[in-house]
Order: structure tokens, then C-alpha cells, then sequence
């Protein structure tokens, strides 16, 4: 695992992978990334009768270890049904307490991947929302990790790695959200 506390250099290298990474995009990669987060808004406005808020907070408590085409496919499937299902316990529980009203900031994490993942969807312009996932750390780090565990649920981790990408998004002129997504897109697509 990477150092929860890090050095200066350190940081800059994650963000120059970071960069280097939106470098190496192509043209339509950083478009569909560009888009990403604007599709998952309007898809959370979709499933939830035009309430963005509550389709975003569902999607990000029910987006755990889920590929998006299944993310999307028990999101849909609960608000629907008008129960979560499909997934772990405390997962299903927070799509629940959102769909009943709760506000997705009172039940979810914000402090770490699934709040930030609320507030990426929520506002595709958050200036300051960024999700770090085991494909974003990969990128930061320049190593694949597989299976093993990154250590992202430790604040500092999270929060170094979530710094490093605002920072490669100022230099490149973007919101982190569209810095993580295109090279989340440009890290999967790889050959």
C-alpha cells in the first residue's frame, strides 16, 4: 500500500501519472469521459421521477464492488419495486432510508468513495468531489494492484490520492471528476 502520509515528491509523481494517464487518452476517450458523470445525472434523474438527488444517492449505495451496467440495473430495479434488493445488507439499507427520504449526505460515507461517487452524479461541476476507486489508485501509482487491497477505506489514503487528482485537474483546466473519469476510461480501455 502507498503511504497514508506522503512525501512531496511523492504527491507530485501521483499526479504527474494522474496527468500523464489524460495525456495518453484519446480524443474520443476524454470525450466519453467528459460525459460520464452527465449520463449517470441524467440516468439518477430518470430512475427517480426527476428527483436527481435521491437516483444519485441510490446509485452510490448500491454501487460497491458492482460493475455500472449492474449499478444501474438494481437502481432501477429498486425504485421500481420501491425496495432495494441485490446487494449487502447495509447496502440495501441506505437505498432504502434514501428512497424513504433521507438525504443521501446523512446516510452515506462523504468522507470516501460512495459519498463522493453521490456527489460527482449529483453535480457533474463539483468542484471539488473526486472518486477514488482501485481503478483511480492504479492510475495514481502507476501499478496495476489486482486483487490486493489499496487501503482506500483510510482517510488519509483517500483524501491524498483525491488531492493529487484536484491538483492534475487544475494544471489540466478540468473538475476532478472529469480528470478521474476520462482516465478511469483511458486506464480500462488499455492495451
Amino acid at each position: 500500500m502507498i503511504p497514508v502520509k506522503s512525501t512531496e515528491e511523492q504527491r507530485a509523481a501521483y499526479t504527474q501519472a494522474i496527468m500523464d494517464k489524460w495525456k495518453s487518452a484519446t480524443p474520443d476517450q476524454k470525450r466519453r469521459g467528459r460525459e460520464w458523470y452527465v449520463m449517470a445525472h441524467e440516468f439518477a434523474a430518470e430512475i427517480a421521477a426527476g428527483d436527481t438527488g435521491k437516483g444519485a444517492g441510490v446509485l452510490a449505495a448500491l454501487s460497491a464492488n458492482k460493475s455500472w451496467a449492474e449499478n444501474c440495473r438494481l437502481a432501477r430495479k429498486a425504485f421500481a419495486e420501491g425496495a432495494a434488493s441485490g446487494h449487502v445488507r447495509d447496502a440495501v439499507t441506505k437505498a432504502n432510508r434514501i428512497m424513504a427520504g433521507a438525504h443521501p449526505s446523512e446516510v452515506l460515507p462523504m468522507h470516501i468513495k460512495t459519498g463522493c461517487f453521490y456527489l460527482c452524479i449529483a453535480d457533474p461541476e463539483n468542484p471539488d468531489a473526486v472518486v477514488i476507486d482501485r481503478h483511480a489508485h492504479d492510475i495514481a501509482v502507476r501499478k496495476i494492484y489486482g486483487q490486493r487491497d489499496r487501503g482506500l477505506g483510510a482517510i488519509g489514503r483517500y483524501n491524498l490520492l483525491a488531492h493529487c487528482y484536484r491538483a492534475a485537474a487544475q494544471k489540466i483546466g478540468e473538475v476532478p471528476s472529469k480528470v478521474q473519469a476520462v482516465t478511469w476510461v483511458a486506464h480500462i480501455e488499455r492495451k
